[in-house]
């Protein structure tokens, strides 16, 4: 039976070892005192999150404010370091809390603080973290995508290289990765690749002679037994973990990588049929997790007991341990424990009669096998079917291609052999070039075909319209009213006025300055000149001073990598997609602090967004119908990108969007 915390053996360790410590002697209100006291500084900082740490387990409410608390001092103090760090322990604090999607939202952002400030040994500390939540979502290739983002920089001579990092740091890091990457790939049944990267955890292990590399190494062995074990190689596991046990024992592990070492002892003596064993370790499995307390540790070790008791006969016990393991196993979402589970159910029902009831769990354990069947089978039909269309449209365009340079040969034959012939080398020569033209028409129309869409023309046309518009309005419109106003102005020392009069006279020209300085501010947010002139930076820098200035919210923003001039178009399809949802945040959000981040990466753009307002359900159908909503999603797709948007009354917005820039010309034009 698989057992559900087995596959976080080495990943949790590398997230809670270094943040959950024991708290100190004084209390707590007097810590928190003392620390608040001090000046705002980077140590002042440092302590809260210290103490945010100690109170986890204790009171996780108070643990997330105070980790809150250290990431909005941080901003204030603008240190770019303790940023990164605090938006990493906010994803630690969410992760250790199966909040998958919060722990990725602060990840996100502390990797693009990381990147910022070129800290590599902190961005692979994320991207590892990252690999962890893909990890524990089922979402295998994203999870070997950030493990080896991960490993690259590990592994490269420049993360030695930075202040205050060591070989020893950098090893303990390697370890832990090449032991979760082991894990994926067991779980992928890719057993031979387990093997090599839990093989490189090891030696790295074996490098170091003290207490922490011995837990490890225990750790890493656990590891290696499974692989074994999943190579139906049962006795060399067992004899691993045994060999291992007293290191898991003694050692500092967490007790809870103790009982999982116990229950995979307990199914590999019974796989082996050697029933006293088995039941002994299992006893020592479900003593430990009711110890500590966690449920499906307990539920998999009354499960084992009930197996054992059902192999010795012993119908009562085992129905006693299977009830007891009963809620969890029918409300687990993974199909494979459930799957076990109704297997030992069935065989109890049948052994003591009651045929109702076995007949019951085979269907249940039928219809849960019937759906993993089916639910591997479709995920391999849409691979294959990819792959068919993808090598399909690639044997067309060689096709094709072939033809040409076939015909062309041909052509050359005919010309160099047929020259007396002229009329009906003429005729051939004609439905030879009719031919290529086709040829080449086709081979356009498949190169060309993924990369065009209505929007594209749709986005194009919008811009175009409010460029004229925007054009129009300041040459024309505004034109108008500046000669106005220069005429009105002449006009008025030479009337004579009464002195109410008079005080309309100003008035109506104070109205006409104000409609011309309107009438400049919607042409320049048509089309802002320092997107054209200075490039997209340095126009959201200014949208986003403009906006907030003498207004009671704060923007934060984080630029990178814009400093590289992309297409016209893409940068101005990127403008609005900011700007609308700025504009949102400010009109509905009600918040006092927006955080506008956008980074460049190669030809991979990401936007954050994020305020502290008042939120929506995004459960509700109704919020996704504005005009504003589909005019972003529809840009995001011009850009091949996917939009993120989470949300919770009372809790704030956070909307993330990667988009992909194709058309990548660095000198701003189309």
């Amino acid at each position: 039976m698989k057992f559900s915390v087995a596959g976080c053996l080495i990943l949790l360790s590398s997230l809670l070892r270094p943040v959950f410590a024991q708290p100190g002697n004084d209390s707590l209100p007097q810590r928190l005192s003392a620390i608040r006291q001090r000046p705002l500084d980077t140590a002042h900082v440092n302590s809260l999150r210290r103490l945010a740490g100690t109170v986890t387990d204790s009171d996780s409410s108070l643990a997330r404010q105070l980790f809150e608390e250290a990431l909005s001092k941080s901003l204030q103090l603008g240190d770019v370091n303790t940023i990164t760090d605090c938006y990493r322990l906010l994803g630690v604090y969410h992760s250790a809390f199966n909040r998958r999607d919060e722990a990725l939202r602060y990840y996100r952002l502390s990797a693009g603080s990381a990147q910022q400030n070129k800290n590599l040994y902190l961005l692979a500390g994320v991207q590892y973290n990252m690999g962890n939540i893909y990890y524990w979502k089922g979402m295998y290739d994203s999870c070997i995508h950030y493990y080896q983002l991960a490993a690259a920089v590990f592994e490269a001579p420049a993360v030695l290289q930075q202040q205050g990092v060591t070989e020893k740091q950098v090893d303990r890091r390697k370890s832990d990765l090449y032991g979760s990457m082991s894990e994926v790939f067991t779980t992928l049944k890719n057993l031979e690749k387990a093997d090599v990267y839990i093989d490189k955890a090891i030696a790295i292990a074996r490098k170091y002679n003290s207490p922490a590399a011995a837990d490890a190494l225990a750790m890493y062995m656990q590891t290696k037994a499974g692989n074994h074990a999943a190579n139906g190689q049962t006795e060399a596991a067992l004899r691993i973990r045994l060999a291992f046990l007293p290191q898991m024992e003694q050692g500092q592990n967490a007790p809870i990588y103790r009982q999982m070492a116990y229950q995979h002892i307990s199914q590999e003596y019974l796989q082996l049929n050697k029933i006293d064993s088995a039941a002994l370790f299992a006893n020592k499995s479900l003593a430990l997790a009711s110890s500590i307390k966690v449920p499906n540790a307990i539920a998999a070790a009354n499960w084992q007991l009930g197996c054992i008791a059902l192999r010795q006969h012993q119908y009562p016990l085992a129905e006693q341990y299977l009830t007891a393991a009963k809620a969890h196993y029918e409300s687990t979402e993974d199909p494979e424990e459930q799957q076990s589970y109704y297997e030992a159910m069935r065989e109890l029902a049948y052994k003591t009669g009651n045929y109702k009831a076995a007949y019951d769990y085979a269907e249940k354990y039928q219809t849960i096998s019937d759906s993993i069947v089916q639910s591997a089978r479709a995920r391999e039909f849409a691979e294959r079917e990819m792959r068919y269309e993808t090598e399909k449209k690639e044997t067309q365009i060689k096709y094709q291609q072939s033809q040409l340079e076939q015909h062309r040969l041909i052509n050359y034959g005919l010309i160099g052999g047929l020259l007396a012939l002229g009329v009906i080398l003429f005729l051939t020569w004609r439905n030879y070039k009719n031919r290529r033209l086709l040829q080449q028409q086709r081979i356009h129309e498949l190169e060309t075909e993924k990369q065009l869409s209505a929007t594209q023309y749709l986005l194009k046309g919008q811009e175009d319209e409010r460029n004229r518009l925007a054009k129009d309005l300041h040459d024309g419109l505004g034109g108008l009213l500046s000669g106005v106003k220069l005429q009105l102005g002449a006009m008025k020392g030479n009337l004579i006025l009464s002195e109410e009069n008079g005080r309309s006279f100003n008035l109506a020209l104070q109205k006409l300055d104000e409609s011309i300085s309107e009438m400049r501010r919607v042409a320049h947010n048509m089309m802002p000149e320092a997107l054209l002139n200075m490039g997209l930076q340095q126009a959201l820098q200014d949208y986003c001073d403009g906006l907030s200035e003498g207004q009671a919210f704060v923007i934060h923003r984080e630029f990178h990598g814009l400093g590289e001039r992309m297409a016209a178009s893409v940068e101005v399809v990127l403008y609005r997609i900011v700007q609308e949802l700025l504009n949102n945040a400010v009109r509905h959000s009600g918040a006092s602090r927006i955080v506008a981040q956008v980074i460049r990466q190669d030809k991979e753009v990401s936007i954050t967004i994020e305020d502290n307002g008042i939120g929506f359900n995004t459960a509700a159908q109704s919020a996704f119908r504005g005009v504003g909503l589909r005019n972003i999603q529809s840009r995001v797709n011009y850009l091949h990108g996917q939009l993120d948007i989470q949300s919770t009354p009372g809790k704030g917005t956070s909307i993330h969007i990667d988009c992909l820039i194709e058309h990548d010309e660095h000198n701003g034009k189309d």
